[in-house]
């Protein structure tokens, strides 16, 4: 596993949007200022411009330093085990329903749905460029390279994350953005990554190569 996104921040800078992060979740989006974010990181407002550029291209790289905690499999070009896929799986959906249920993910989302609500988008296109954009890539990566080691059978890999993703998230993310506790979906959250699995290989897992009948997608 890796994290290819956060490669390109390098330590300080990952502290300093750790610190931009907290402030907003702490004060919303009046508080995430390059004043703000200098001071809380004890960092110059000239280092936030070179590193990040104006406002947008410092929630650019938050997001994209958050999406970076979804850990994902880097291809190696050598075949997958079963193990080893299931394994990738898992640690993918796990990270994913972290991310996705933290402070920060119902903040940033919370913010950007404000902001399409009132005429805006661009924090909303920001999120899916920059944020599960790239967690999508990588995920289909995984999913090639099982396909590739003959353990998963699919012809549209987009689809196929589609229904992985649908099946570690559900509807959680949305009933958190309403109000639902982070206690309750900590407990929602406990078996619901082996569940996905088990209902994903049921799907698209390869059938010589699992030990109950796949549905085969053609």
């Amino acid at each position: 596993m890796s994290k290819p996104e956060q490669d390109q921040f390098s330590p300080r800078q990952s502290a300093v949007l750790e610190e931009a992060l907290r402030l907003l979740v702490e004060g919303g989006e009046k508080a995430l200022t390059t004043a703000g974010v200098a001071r809380a990181a004890n960092c110059s407002k000239e280092s936030l411009y070179k590193w990040f550029g104006d406002r947008d291209g410092l929630l650019a790289a938050m997001i994209a330093y958050q999406a970076s905690k979804v850990r994902t499999y880097e291809p190696t070009g050598s075949k997958l085990t079963r193990e080893e896929l299931r394994a990738h799986l898992l640690t993918f959906i796990r990270d994913l329903d972290e991310v996705l249920s933290g402070e920060v993910s119902l903040a940033l989302n919370r913010l950007s749905i404000g902001q399409a609500g009132a005429g805006g988008g661009k924090l909303g296109r920001l999120m899916l460029e920059r944020g599960r954009g790239p967690i999508g890539k990588r995920a289909m990566a995984l999913l090639e390279a099982g396909r590739r080691s003959g353990l998963l059978d699919f012809s549209d890999g987009g689809e196929a994350y589609e229904t992985l993703y649908g099946l570690a998230v559900s509807d959680l993310h949305v009933r958190m953005l309403l109000g639902v506790s982070p206690e309750t979906a900590r407990k929602e959250l406990g078996s619901r990554a082996e569940r996905a699995i088990d209902a994903f290989l049921r799907l698209y897992g390869a059938a010589n190569k699992w030990e109950e009948p796949r549905i085969r997608h053609a």
